[in-house]
């Protein structure tokens, strides 16, 4: 996982953790332990977040470095 990478993303959206934990329906401190990487995210968490920044699951693990989401019917974009 790229904690750099969530942190990164959450500043970009000008968003606080605690908008985040919200918006992804956690507390703030659930949401804090992930982002610094101090507990395994679940996979229902991982695809809340790429949702919210509208990125993809491999880009927030760090898996490439390009951040367009996939489109879901036709494959990559």
């Amino acid at each position: 996982m790229e904690f750099e990478r969530l942190k990164r993303l959450r500043e970009e959206f000008e968003y606080s953790q605690a908008d985040v934990a919200q918006a992804i329906n956690l507390t703030q401190r659930s949401y804090s332990y992930y982002e610094t990487g101090q507990r395994m995210m679940p996979p229902q968490v991982l695809i809340s977040l790429a949702c919210l920044y509208r990125t993809s699951a491999d880009y927030l693990l760090g898996l490439t470095d390009d951040p367009r989401p996939y489109d879901r019917k036709a494959g990559r974009k």
